[in-house]
């Protein structure tokens, strides 16, 4: 019996990216998995693709957004599947775009999805757990959550808010049965960079100077789950991560310097004015 085998997990945004790889993952570990998404027939498409490996799953459309349709799944799977012993909150989405350019409407939908929606995924899971007496809440932040990262400052605040949800509520949540961790990954090949604007930015020129050694959605999954199962405060993943946070502990100076000549870079080949 491995450590996942028999247990129930909700994923959000498991339709593709981290994900879909958590769900993948999940399942070939034995774990029954709830893949939810805004987009269902990719979070079905990718519920089908591990049944037919021989795991188990099930695909739900959920907009994170809205609170009450959380409640409401939280609520079905429970009262289907008797309980939940993960909840992954990691549906985000993001905006390339420097603070003097991005909209009040882009900034709400951007803190829609990456924040209201993981207090929506705890507020609705939370109280089952306590419940039970056992689960595991895992919310995905990012190394943009622990240290500072320009041109995505909308993305980079909700990243920060997620990280300071997920270490109080560890505090508060140890004595009641419940485990709470902080996923924090580098950079992962997934498709939110294709799918977000870059205002006053060549979107193409930016993703073609994206570095090619991104990791992998499986090996991110992999690492995760490694990280849960023994119960870390602070999942790091991927080798960018472990440096940006290194530096930034030891030397704020010379990474904030090193982000403002980033900044410089990415104005002089990707910017259009």
């Amino acid at each position: 019996m491995g450590y996942y085998t028999g247990k129930i997990a909700i994923v959000t945004g498991a339709a593709s990216g981290i994900g879909k790889a958590l769900s993948e993952e999940l399942a070939r570990r034995g774990a029954v998995v709830v893949l939810t998404d805004i987009d269902e027939e990719k979070a079905r498409e990718a519920a089908a693709g591990i049944e037919q490996s021989g795991g188990k799953a099930r695909a739900l459309k959920l907009n994170v957004a809205d609170a009450q349709a959380v409640k409401d799944l939280v609520g079905k799977v429970t009262e289907v599947l008797n309980r939940i012993d993960f909840m992954f909150n990691n549906a985000g989405i993001s905006i390339g775009a420097e603070v003097q350019y991005a909209t009040l409407e882009e900034w709400n939908r951007v803190l829609d999805v990456n924040v209201k929606g993981v207090i929506h995924g705890v507020q609705a899971v939370y109280p089952i757990m306590i419940k039970q007496g056992s689960g595991h809440i895992i919310n995905t932040s990012s190394t943009g959550g622990l240290v500072p990262w320009p041109l995505a400052i909308p993305y980079i605040t909700t990243k920060h808010a997620i990280f300071g949800l997920t270490a109080s509520l560890r505090a508060e949540a140890a004595d009641l049965g419940v485990k709470v961790s902080a996923v924090c990954p580098g950079m992962v090949d997934t498709p939110i960079y294709e799918s977000m604007d870059y205002p006053h930015y060549d979107k193409e020129k930016l993703i073609r100077m994206l570095p090619s050694w991104k990791l992998s959605p499986e090996r991110c999954a992999r690492k995760i789950l490694k990280g849960v199962e023994r119960n870390k405060a602070i999942i790091l993943v991927g080798a960018d991560a472990r440096v940006y946070w290194g530096l930034y502990r030891v030397s704020p100076g010379l990474y904030l310097r090193f982000n403002r000549l980033m900044m410089k870079y990415l104005r002089k080949k990707g910017g259009t004015g």
